[in-house]
């Protein structure tokens, strides 16, 4: 069978290409291909990293918004912008497959010129997407989450995407690196050896459950399972956990810090066990198959469940779930206490007791 020429669109964010990967691996299981990937800054690294992309396309966004509106710089974005329609015109497309489902995801899939333009039907797009599509695939009527969304539109070009098994590569030089942090530790670590990030990202900060109580969650965990407790950690979060840190009574660990997702990703590869709240380590960490403690507030916890085995901690308040990232109360997390997330712990170390 001659191998397709297929040109993948999910532009951001992190999460979301991450959540994208499964469904393109499954289909470069199923069908021979050539697999192009269009995508912004922050995912290029990551994605350039995994055997099943053949290419990364960068689609800068963030130097074209600047661009925009410097008049300086506005006629080499625009023909930046055209040099890249060229570009994709001329890698001459059997398939664009539309993961995202906004405006200029549509866009580029039209611009690609490929024969096969799939995308997901009106509903279950946004921005006019869905006009660009000539395959629209539409969604089951019950919440799904998001890899379940993004192996749903495979069946636009006639794949059977039931197997989820799946695979994160991880670069022979990222485990030496994660080797030599794991070679200062005490030896033999006690186990079970359990990750926490307490973090997300700055613009979710909504997310977040209350450091004192990962705090008293991770003595709790070193007392009674006699657990490794290892914090990891992104930008602009290590103070935050060096402070949680240090109000504890239990001796933990600081992961070294990660400049890369599959850096983070062999960290997690090690653990017996990952704790955290809806973001994307956690999902990094559910696609390494470590078992996950996600602590949902606000996010709608079906949506975005991770994709292997997991324990989802949650409280119905009554405003959730919601994406009020300026909200103060935060009472979906309040509510949760940490005799309810060591209960999901150890219903995953102990699950006979």
């Amino acid at each position: 069978m001659k191998e397709k020429r297929i040109l993948v669109i999910r532009l951001s964010a992190i999460g979301d290409v991450i959540r994208t990967l499964p469904a393109v691996q499954a289909l470069k299981k199923q069908l021979p291909s050539i697999i192009s990937w269009v995508v912004e800054e922050p995912s290029k690294t990551f994605l350039e990293s995994q055997p099943e992309i053949d290419e990364v396309i960068l689609f800068p966004r963030k130097r074209w918004t600047e661009g925009i509106r410097s008049i300086r710089r506005l006629k080499r974005s625009i023909l930046e912008m055209v040099e890249l329609i060229f570009y994709l015109r001329g890698k001459n497309f059997d398939i664009a497959l539309d993961f995202h489902g906004i405006l200029k995801s549509g866009l580029l899939s039209l611009f690609s010129g490929a024969f096969q333009r799939v995308g997901f039907a009106r509903r279950w797009s946004k921005e006019g997407n869905f006009l660009f599509s000539n395959i629209k695939v539409n969604l089951p009527e019950e919440r799904i989450s998001r890899y379940q969304r993004n192996f749903a539109l495979l069946k636009g070009i006639g794949l059977d995407a039931t197997d989820h098994s799946f695979q994160l590569h991880i670069p022979h030089e990222d485990r030496l690196y994660v080797d030599s942090f794991f070679s200062q530790l005490p030896n033999p670590l006690r186990k079970p050896l359990i990750a926490i990030h307490p973090g997300s990202s700055p613009k979710t900060i909504y997310k977040r459950w209350m450091p004192d109580r990962y705090g008293m969650l991770a003595d709790q965990l070193t007392r009674e399972f006699r657990a490794t407790v290892l914090f990891t950690w992104g930008p602009e979060e290590l103070e935050e956990v060096k402070a949680i840190q240090s109000k504890m009574r239990e001796l933990s660990f600081l992961a070294p810090r990660t400049h890369s997702l599959t850096q983070l990703a062999e960290i997690y590869r090690r653990c017996n066990l990952y704790i955290g709240g809806d973001t994307g380590p956690t999902h990094i960490a559910s696609l390494v198959n470590v078992p996950v403690v996600v602590i949902f507030g606000p996010t709608d916890p079906v949506e975005n469940e991770p994709l292997g085995f997991h324990k989802k901690v949650r409280k119905e308040v009554g405003c959730n779930p919601c994406r009020n990232r300026s909200c103060k109360k935060i009472t979906c997390l309040k509510a949760i206490e940490v005799e309810e997330v060591f209960k999901a712990v150890k219903d995953i170390l102990n699950p006979t007791i």
